[in-house]
């Protein structure tokens, strides 16, 4: 339509203006029906695989769960892999750069998440990391375009050492030898005294170790009451495979923080065993409605139950597609931002992201493998949650001066 002045005649001005307000018009309608892209970074190789694919496939499901769009419009999730840190520090880059995405999930190892922080706080990108437990990470390098969903290593240690200090007393840790283990070995030493318990010996595993023989003859001379670790995926399941094997697995119980459901069903029934802290557990009686939705859902797509990677996925990207939409824009600070007010509210009492970290504040669950295994699937008993309040559970991800984030601001 052009509008013409009292004269007859196109006014220079007039179509300048009719111009801009078609071409904004076009760029509205083209934002309106374009894909907002969200990376994802997760192992698709070497002995994370697994996990990667579990966490993957929460996320896609949580988009699912959504009608696959955020503020009305198609998502397209990008997915590239976590096969170390400087890969997946590139790959961060690379969905930045150029895939253009308006934030990530990913980051399960704490040695690859710290990588990919530093590229969020420079591109300004919101990251949410789905695992990668390290205290570090809200902690002294905590960042403001960073949250994650995985309790940390303290907070883990701190909820299972009293129930290890009932099986006894002597403790031998087998820990691999990146952040996350080095963590385990800070925070479990730091509260050996207050349960009654002491060292007898140490070992940090380097990642992708295959033959565990030498660690597990060390254990058997230092005649330990408890070992306790923190291996993860391939390395988890070769250790456990070997410890079974050596005529271990009855003989001293093996205890860890951070382990995922298919590590043990790599392993299968016959070789698992131990205690173990996990994020969330699919046949825990006192998961929510929304999360036996997310289960019975998972099961019907995959023919599986979802692990406790799954639901990790799922959360971080259920509560990524909260905020963009409650922040009414792709915006990078605006998403911050109500990602800071995101709160669930399914459960008892509310989990959300403290604002002053980016922690979760939820608790984690502590399940002993069963005594007689009968389902392909079900391999624990819950034993207990972490915390049992709202103001127990705050409590045991410490305050500001225990945590020792000073968040910068946008």
């Amino acid at each position: 339509m052009i509008f013409r002045n009292p004269r007859g005649r196109v006014g220079v001005r007039s179509f300048l203006a009719i111009a801009m307000g078609l071409a904004c018009s076009a760029t509205a309608l083209a934002q309106g029906s374009d894909p907002v892209r969200i990376g994802l970074i997760y192992s698709k190789q070497g002995p994370g695989a697994s996990i990667g694919q579990f966490l993957e496939r929460g996320s896609e499901l949580a988009l699912e769960q959504a009608g696959g769009k955020v503020l009305g419009r198609p998502v397209e999730l990008v997915w590239l892999d976590e096969p170390n840190p400087q890969v997946s520090q590139q790959n961060m880059q690379k969905l930045v750069g150029e895939n253009k995405v308006v934030a990530v999930v990913g980051g399960n190892y704490s040695s690859s998440a710290l990588a990919m922080m530093s590229v969020a706080n420079r591109a300004k990108i919101p990251l949410i990391l789905p695992g990668a437990a390290a205290s570090e990470i809200t902690g002294k390098d905590c960042s403001r375009y960073t949250f994650r969903t995985q309790a940390t290593v303290p907070v883990q240690i701190a909820g299972v050492m009293p129930y290890l200090s009932q099986i006894g007393k002597k403790v031998y840790f087998l820990t691999p030898s990146y952040a996350f283990g080095q963590d385990i070995l800070r925070s479990a030493r730091g509260r050996l005294k207050e349960n009654g318990m002491s060292e007898v010996g140490v070992d940090e595993v380097p990642v992708n170790t295959a033959d565990y023989s030498s660690y597990i003859l060390k254990i058997r001379q230092a005649k330990p009451d408890v070992v306790l670790g923190g291996l993860v995926g391939g390395d988890f399941s070769n250790f456990l495979k070997q410890w079974n094997e050596m005529g271990m697995k009855d003989k001293i119980p093996y205890v860890a923080v951070a382990v995922t459901d298919t590590d043990f069903w790599d392993v299968g029934a016959q070789a698992s065993a131990g205690i173990y802290v996990k994020p969330w557990y699919y046949n825990n009686p006192k998961n929510t409605a929304a999360e036996q939705k997310f289960t019975a859902d998972f099961e019907k797509k995959y023919g599986r139950p979802p692990s406790d990677k799954s639901w990790s996925g799922w959360i971080a990207m259920r509560s990524l597609l909260e905020s963009i939409n409650a922040a009414k824009s792709t915006d990078s600070k605006a998403i911050v931002t109500q990602l800071e007010k995101w709160k669930n509210t399914d459960r008892a009492f509310p989990f959300y992201y403290r604002d002053w970290d980016h922690q979760l504040v939820r608790p984690s669950v502590v399940v002993k493998v069963k005594s007689k295994i009968t389902d392909k699937y079900d391999f624990f008993d819950v034993v207990r949650d972490t915390s049992n309040t709202a103001a127990e559970t705050e409590k045991a991800f410490g305050d500001k001066q225990e945590i020792g984030c000073n968040m910068p601001s946008l």
